[in-house]
């Protein structure tokens, strides 16, 4: 039997939410998500990209004003023309680039569509009208949209992305502070190892994440403005006497970007590919943290508080399940798919030049939006953690077969026979209880004050410096 399927494009939504958009959205990012990262869409949305194009044309435009021998023939700029430029990047708004989208159904081209449309700001002055031509001056397209993304970079990089993943960076340390005393059973290979605590097990993430936050604080972000294939062609054809060299450097470091002197029509983009490098490692770091954290909470390690209302099943009733993390680990796989392929893919170009990474540059946004959904989703689950201290204490002390390694350590430093080998026979593959342990520390031939050191030494207190170095991670950051 078929049910009958009526198609959404049907329905009426006229009495729904203003927000009803987000039911109907393609991609999570702008749908399910879209509270969590609306910030993004001032730096990588089309509207942002249009804005970023008609602010580098216009500071162009500014700064060929300045440039000695450059014929414009034109009185000085005014204070109201000035504003009128100003103005122009500092209103733009939806409308404006819906308006540059109308010119580009005509040109099919988008670059162009934001010159167009400069042009028509610009009949508002008559001074400005006369200069017109001087919009898009020597320019190839990439010159433009090099500099439109790099700003959508340096901004977004620094103005939502790594304000997110200091947030991160925080309450990790906060915690290490906090659980630093708080021993715990280690494992390695799945099986148990020797004692930690789950403050510096959390400031070996921290640790790590930090370096990469490093990085990304003092990451450059490049860009070239050398017009069509890079070799400043038409610049000197109609100005000879211009140090265009110097003109370019000095324009696109206005900008707090970095200049390349050496491309062709595009900005190769290996800048831009050793930051999305750098993310994805972080990425990495931080799914290999969602792990181990559900995995302290699967062994009960960790414990989740519940939430008044929430459900865990929908037919088992005592869950709590730890689907932040779970969540964040999906998110942060999604986001270095991107990232790895941006990599990849950007720092090649077909000869000179070829559109192939127009396209995927639009969704350098999406890249960012999955990996800021992860980070709020890892702080969200980390809210609700605590460590189970009385469980983590019982679980270390049933298990004294842990501290062979402490034992078999002491008989090395006093050069007795084969101190592994003997622990090994006592403790591979058994579980051993206190009273088997301590009969057997007590008949080593060992000093009287070392036995009694190991006869009072207890796993959950086999910690040395954990505790330390968990307190003290902000010291070695």
């Amino acid at each position: 039997m078929r049910f009958p399927f009526k198609s959404l494009s049907a329905y009426s939504f006229a009495s729904t939410p203003p927000n009803v958009e987000r039911l109907m959205a393609i991609t999570p990012i702008d749908g399910r998500y879209r509270g969590q990262v609306e910030n993004l869409s001032k730096y990588f949305s089309e509207c942002a990209l249009i804005r970023s194009r008609v602010q580098v044309e216009l500071q162009w435009f500014k700064q060929l004003l300045k440039v000695p021998n450059i014929p414009l023939n034109c009185p000085s700029i005014s204070k109201e023309d000035n504003a009128l430029l100003d103005s122009i990047v500092a209103n733009f708004n939806p409308e404006d680039a819906q308006k540059v989208k109308e010119i580009e159904k005509i040109t099919n081209h988008d670059v162009k569509a934001v010159e167009y449309f400069l042009k028509e700001k610009f009949k508002a002055s008559p001074v400005l009208s006369s200069l017109a031509e001087y919009i898009h001056f020597t320019c190839t397209s990439e010159d433009i949209n090099n500099l439109a993304y790099g700003l959508s970079l340096h901004h977004g990089l620094h103005e939502i992305y790594l304000p997110k993943v200091q947030e991160l960076l925080n309450t990790l340390l906060k915690m290490a502070k906090e659980m630093s005393a708080a021993a715990m059973m280690s494992r390695t290979h799945g099986q148990l190892a020797t004692p930690t605590t789950m403050g510096k097990e959390i400031a070996n993430y921290a640790f790590r994440i930090n370096n990469y936050v490093k990085v990304l604080k003092e990451f450059k972000v490049y860009g070239k403005f050398n017009g069509a294939v890079g070799n400043f062609n038409a610049h000197l054809c109609a100005c000879p006497n211009v140090d265009w060299l110097d003109v370019s450097k000095n324009f696109v470091e206005s900008l707090n970007l970095t200049w390349n002197p050496y491309s062709t029509q595009i900005e190769q983009h290996d800048s831009m590919a050793n930051l999305f490098n750098t993310i994805e490692r972080l990425n990495t770091v931080l799914i290999g943290f969602c792990r181990d954290i559900w995995m302290y909470v699967s062994y009960g390690l960790l414990m989740q508080k519940v939430v008044k209302g929430e459900v865990g099943s929908s037919t088992m009733p005592h869950k709590v399940n730890p689907i932040s993390f779970e969540n964040a680990e999906g998110n942060l796989g999604l986001s270095n798919s991107l990232f790895s392929h941006f990599a990849n893919k950007l720092p090649i170009s077909r000869m000179q030049r070829d559109l192939s990474d127009s396209t995927v540059l639009r969704n350098v946004g999406s890249a960012f939006a999955y990996s800021i959904v992860s980070y709020g989703s890892i702080l969200s689950g980390l809210r609700r953690i605590t460590i189970n201290k009385e469980d983590c204490i019982k679980e270390l002390d049933s298990h004294y077969e842990l501290l062979a390694e402490a034992v078999q350590t002491v008989m090395r430093r006093y050069k007795k026979a084969a101190p592994y080998e003997v622990l090994k026979e006592f403790t591979r593959g058994r579980k051993v209880n206190r009273e088997a342990y301590v009969a057997f520390v007590s008949k080593l031939d060992l000093p009287t004050d070392e036995i009694e050191k190991l006869k009072e030494l207890k796993p959950s207190g086999y910690l040395e410096l954990a505790k330390e170095l968990a307190k003290k991670i902000e010291k070695y950051l």
